[in-house]
């Protein structure tokens, strides 16, 4: 059966520009609920279909959620984009609430995403155009079956979405623990479960810092639930042929549709988010692929668009909101409908760039005018906590004694800020200064800065270093020093020692040997202002949100003995550790 809805129409678009043309609210909403879509194995995927009240057919925008096409966020979406003349399709995963089959996260949504496609578009309500939409795993499921080029599909808007499913839940060889425990249980099952991606704050009832800590970390969840998906991530630590199954990074040349991408900068997916972006842009299949697509990071957590708590450290103003259904309508007008608003004239490359906290586009990722500038590491030996002597600069270092730490993995550094999206009261733009006074710590400072100096681009360090470990993590935060003294969050990065080289055939690390390692803290932008100062922590752990490293080169998941290890960081003339910044002339 079918039945009527109506809303009311939103505000102009914050980001489409003075007068934008958007599709008008003119058209009242009917549903169709649990509508049965065939597989081609049989199995009966179940699908709300929101229409305009009118006969005809009409452009289609589908979603494929494990999260329950019920969603209060779904159905507001698709009353706003059929009210406005589409189709909305809501899909529910394989295995999960209405749909037929077993639940497998991310395994069957290629096939069954182009099964739903073909279906959709071969519908009489369709007119053989169809976009999809939806964030984190719903973006995923937009992006994994677009290989197999569904002549239906003309676009695409993956929000906080990744690129491999290795890369979302290992970061350079590193599981994203606070991650894959908190979305794994969210996502067991065949309904949501209750405890959300917010349950360490909300679920009194579940210890995760027990979960966290327990060893073997293959067993830690047992006592909670029954989790194969967890086990079967953990049984592959590299990437392997079950990563590239499902994911699309060797298969930009076979995706022919153009992708709008969007994400934050304090999202735990924003760097698989422009790996995206770039894939497509140099590698599509097609020249819509390459040349339509485009990206948009605002200064948020995974909750993007609007800001989201208001203990954060720092303030980005109002321009931070920013309406997503609008950007979204303006996107699908022109891709389904044709309507000439401009989208296939701007530039690629809209970011908000933090500290001036203002919007800005631009032509390419990375700047093509970037000055990559090398501020490097100095001390006298004690740059361990912020009162020792490490110093940031832009000289070449003379000889100078390394700096070293104690690594012990039963006293991890605590996640403080950063790009997490399953924790809401550590992630985002957070003091580190809590962090900076641990002597496992080291943390390097650059003096006042004269002028403002931009960074905007993939920030790298260059680190040489030394461990008494055979395998070992090494991790940077860079953090921008306001004259008050607040440490504030920009980004970071980890790299395990024995994937230095590959993230498909790892090696271990000789004792006493120094290596140079190459660690990302992914993308940025942000102006520090004059009188700030800039400030890089090395250390080798930031627990929660990574699992730690046991110093012992064996098996992550299933080791139960635990090594602290001696870290040697190298500064010298030989030996010339920096932080890489990607300076924007201004």
């Amino acid at each position: 059966m079918r039945g009527l809805f109506s809303v009311i129409a939103m505000s102009a678009c914050t980001l489409c520009g003075e007068s934008p043309e958007l599709s008008k609210p003119t058209y009242t909403t009917e549903l169709q609920i649990n509508v049965k879509i065939p597989m081609r194995d049989g199995i009966k995927l179940s699908a709300d279909i929101y229409y305009p009240a009118r006969n005809g057919s009409f452009p289609t925008l589908l979603l494929v959620t494990p999260y329950d096409n019920l969603r209060p966020s779904y159905v507001n979406d698709a009353m706003y984009f059929s009210r406005r003349g589409y189709v909305v399709v809501l899909v529910d995963s394989r295995g999960r609430h209405d749909s037929e089959g077993v639940w497998e996260p991310y395994v069957n949504e290629p096939k069954d995403g182009y099964d739903i496609q073909e279906w959709v578009g071969q519908q009489t309500f369709c007119n053989g155009k169809i976009g999809m939409f939806g964030a984190s795993y719903v973006g995923f499921t937009q992006t994994m079956p677009a290989p197999f080029q569904s002549k239906y599909v003309k676009a695409l808007v993956p929000s906080v979405s990744q690129q491999s499913n290795f890369g979302h839940i290992y970061n350079d060889g590193v599981m994203q623990l606070n991650m894959v425990f908190t979305f794994g249980l969210f996502a067991s099952g065949h309904t949501q479960q209750q405890y959300s991606p917010a349950g360490i704050e909300t679920n009194p009832t579940l210890n995760y810092e027990k979960l966290f800590r327990k060893l073997p970390l293959m067993t830690a969840m047992d006592e909670v639930s029954d989790l194969p998906h967890i086990k079967t991530w953990m049984q592959h630590p590299v990437y392997d042929d079950y990563w590239k199954a499902y994911g699309i990074k060797e298969k930009y040349g076979k995706i022919v549709v153009p992708a709008l991408f969007l994400s934050g900068w304090y999202d735990n997916l924003v760097h698989e988010g422009w790996r995206n972006f770039v894939g497509f842009r140099e590698q599509g299949g097609s020249k819509e692929a390459r040349t339509g697509t485009k990206i948009l990071i605002g200064p948020w957590t995974h909750s993007i668009g609007k800001k989201e708590r208001d203990d954060w450290a720092i303030d980005f103003g109002h321009d931070e909101v920013v309406d997503l259904q609008e950007v979204h309508l303006r996107w699908f007008d022109y891709w389904l409908k044709g309507i000439q608003n401009g989208v296939d004239k701007e530039p690629p490359v809209r970011i908000f760039v933090m500290g001036d906290n203002k919007w800005r586009l631009e032509n390419e990722w990375p700047l093509a005018r970037t000055k990559y500038t090398n501020l490097y590491l100095h001390s006298g030996g004690k740059a361990n906590s912020a009162i020792g002597d490490g110093e940031l600069d832009f000289e070449m270092p003379a000889n100078e004694n390394q700096d070293t730490f104690t690594y012990n993995p039963l006293e991890p550094v605590p996640t403080l800020g950063g790009q997490i999206s399953t924790h809401q009261l550590l992630r985002g733009p957070r003091d580190r200064r809590p962090v900076q006074r641990r002597d496992d710590v080291l943390v390097y400072t650059s003096a006042p800065l004269e002028k403002d100096l931009e960074v905007t681009g993939p920030i790298e360090l260059k680190l040489f270093a030394a461990s008494t470990a055979v395998d070992t993590d090494f991790t940077a935060t860079l953090t921008d020093i306001y004259p008050d003294g607040r440490a504030i969050h920009i980004c970071e990065g980890i790299r395990r020692a024995s994937f230095r080289e590959s993230l498909e055939n790892p090696t271990p690390i000789t004792p006493g040997r120094i290596y140079e390692y190459r660690i990302s803290l992914w993308e940025t932008s942000n102006v520090f202002k004059a009188g700030h100062r800039i400030r890089v922590e090395v250390s080798s752990s930031n627990f929660p949100r990574f699992a730690r490293n046991l110093n012992t080169g064996k098996n992550f998941a299933t080791d139960t003995e635990v090594k602290t290890a001696v870290q040697s960081i190298y500064h010298g003339r030989e030996h010339p550790s920096a932080l890489v910044l990607p300076v924007i002339p201004r």
